[in-house]
């Protein structure tokens, strides 16, 4: 029994799926940079309708988005494998009386969590929604077709959500990594109001800025003043520092 134990929960909860999840995830968010980094500053030297930009986004883009879209779902579900098949992994969730560093280590790991689902739906949702568009309109202008009038608009609402993500990010792969190799130990510990405290706080902020990049707070239009984080890679980059650190002070205060 204890045999089986073993191979059912030690090795594939605390090992193989979590390789799984760590390489499907290397995917997802090294692609994800790949678009912000390279792929849309390269296309935006093109112009909207050039021949050159329509032949990436088809021959070049498609490929790697598909890579992307699928990587998502990989880390996603290796992720919940992990939380189905570790043993007695949300056992006393954010209830340990006589050991409070774990309330730290499972809220930091429950943000990294959160901020990772919000990430793998606004790639299904909204960033592939609006890519197919794009896809679309590239094709058909390569075969002698009208561009699409939606297309631009199509384009820009995947940017924002994409660069959305990148901002996320940061903040993803520290709660993450941090919950077993930063947040367990070192001092950090939380009851577990404390720790429910700061994952409210993260997931305000969260949807607060998950809505400015879907519009909702003056529209997507480059003149929105709001969308300026998003609207190069480096003011999200730099965002994405700022959500970071934001975070990193509310956990002092709550679980330092």
């Amino acid at each position: 029994m204890y045999a089986a134990d073993i191979i059912t929960q030690d090795l594939l909860g605390n090992f193989w799926f979590r390789y799984l999840h760590v390489l499907a995830g290397i995917t997802w968010i090294g692609l994800l940079y790949y678009f912000n980094f390279v792929q849309v500053p390269g296309l935006a030297a093109y112009g909207d309708e050039g021949k050159a930009r329509n032949i990436t986004v088809t021959q070049i883009a498609t490929r790697a988005l598909w890579w992307f879209r699928w990587a998502a779902i990989a880390t996603l579900g290796t992720g919940l494998l992990i939380v189905g098949v570790a043993p007695n992994y949300m056992q006393d969730f954010m209830n340990h009386a006589g050991s409070t560093s774990a309330n730290a280590k499972n809220a930091a790991i429950t943000v990294g969590m959160l901020l990772g689902i919000t990430m793998a739906a606004n790639v299904w949702m909204v960033i592939w929604k609006n890519q197919k568009v794009v896809i679309a309109n590239a094709a058909n202008v390569l075969n002698g077709g009208e561009a699409d009038p939606n297309a631009a608009g199509a384009g820009r609402r995947a940017m924002l959500v994409s660069r959305q993500n990148m901002i996320f990010s940061v903040s993803m792969l520290f709660y993450m990594i941090g919950s077993a190799h930063y947040y367990d130990g070192f001092g950090w510990s939380a009851t577990s109001s404390d720790g429910y405290t700061f994952i409210i706080i993260a997931v305000v902020l969260g949807a607060l800025l998950q809505l400015n990049a879907l519009g909702k707070f003056g529209g997507t239009a480059a003149g929105n003043k709001m969308l300026k984080p998003y609207e190069s890679h480096k003011n999200a980059i730099i965002s994405g520092v700022v959500l970071w650190l934001v975070l990193f002070v509310v956990s002092i205060i709550f679980m330092g």
